[in-house]
C-alpha cells in the first residue's frame, strides 16, 4: 500500500500550473487581445458626451491606420484592428512583453442611437478620436407649454 502525501500531491499540481502558464505574458497573444481573460480591455477608451454628439478617444499606439476598423449602427460602435508583432532583431531574446500584438475587437454600447451619416473619425500619434453626431431621436427636446 502507498502513502498518499498531499504536500506532493500540491506540489506536483504547483509544477504543473507552472507549466501551464510559462510564457504567458511573452506570447504574442497578450491577455488584452483574448476576449473574456483577465480584467484588461483593449484598446483604453474614454467616452464622453455633449447636448449634440459623443466622443470617443482610443489609445492605439503602435497600430497603424490601415489595420484600424470602425462602424456604427444604431447605438453601437465597433472598434477592431490588428497590431502587428514587434520582431526582436539582431538575435536578442525577449526578457519581458507586456506590448500584446494580434487581433483585437471592441464593441461599445452608446447610450443612445447616433446618426451614422455624422461620424468623423481622426487617428494621430497612436490616438483614434471619433466624433459621432447623436440622432435628432435622442437629442433633448423642449416642449412648448400652452396656457388655457
Amino acid at each position: 500500500m502507498t502513502n498518499w502525501n498531499l504536500f506532493r500531491e500540491m506540489d506536483v499540481l504547483r509544477k504543473e500550473m507552472d507549466e501551464l502558464f510559462r510564457g504567458v505574458g511573452s506570447s504574442p497573444l497578450e491577455t488584452a487581445f483574448l476576449p473574456g481573460v483577465g480584467t484588461q480591455r483593449y484598446p483604453k477608451i474614454n467616452l464622453s458626451e455633449d447636448a449634440d454628439s459623443y466622443y470617443l478617444e482610443a489609445l492605439l499606439p503602435g497600430v497603424e491606420e490601415k489595420d484600424i476598423d470602425l462602424s456604427v449602427a444604431g447605438n453601437t460602435l465597433t472598434l477592431s484592428g490588428e497590431r502587428t508583432e514587434e520582431k526582436n532583431g539582431d538575435g536578442r531574446t525577449w526578457h519581458r512583453r507586456e506590448r500584446g500584438s494580434g487581433k483585437f475587437l471592441r464593441t461599445i454600447e452608446l447610450p443612445s442611437d447616433i446618426n451614422g451619416k455624422k461620424v468623423s473619425a481622426e487617428y494621430r500619434n497612436g490616438l483614434l478620436i471619433v466624433t459621432m453626431a447623436k440622432a435628432e431621436s435622442a437629442k433633448p427636446k423642449k416642449i412648448s407649454i400652452v396656457s388655457h
